[in-house]
């Protein structure tokens, strides 16, 4: 069943200038492209994209790293869309991620980890919104 999910390539894969490779990575593993755009988060955008992890002891360190440079937020599209990416993607920590991964490849640790994936169908819907109106994926 074709589904949607939101990723997000991080300011630091933009400022390594892995852009480009994370973008074809996505077309090479089957995913269709439904809205894409570059921007800069500000603090109060961060902290409500991640309000989730308000509590937790990284919530400052992650705002501050999520509004240190521009993101590329996608829309993406495939059969089992969330899985796909999270699988493609690896490991949260880019430590133990595999070489092939987004992750693997192109992460330092677990905050500067390349790229953001929805972690369920419901967060896709949610994380999607935040960034586009239906009418720029549909």
């Amino acid at each position: 069943m074709s589904e949607m999910t939101l990723a997000i390539i991080k300011p630091d894969a933009i400022e390594a200038n892995n852009t480009g490779h994370i973008i074809q990575r996505i077309l090479d593993d089957g995913f269709k492209i439904r809205a894409m755009k570059m921007l800069r988060m500000s603090a109060t955008e961060a902290e409500s994209f991640y309000a989730v992890h308000r509590e937790r002891p990284f919530f400052a360190s992650l705002v501050h790293f999520m509004t240190s440079g521009p993101v590329v937020v996608l829309a993406l599209e495939k059969e089992n869309a969330v899985a796909e990416w999270r699988k493609l993607m690896g490991p949260t920590n880019s430590k133990d991620a595999p070489k092939g991964t987004i992750r693997g490849d192109f992460g330092t640790d677990v905050e500067r980890n390349a790229c953001h994936g929805s972690d369920s169908r419901e967060n896709a819907t949610i994380e999607l919104a935040f960034f586009f109106s239906k009418l720029e994926y549909c």
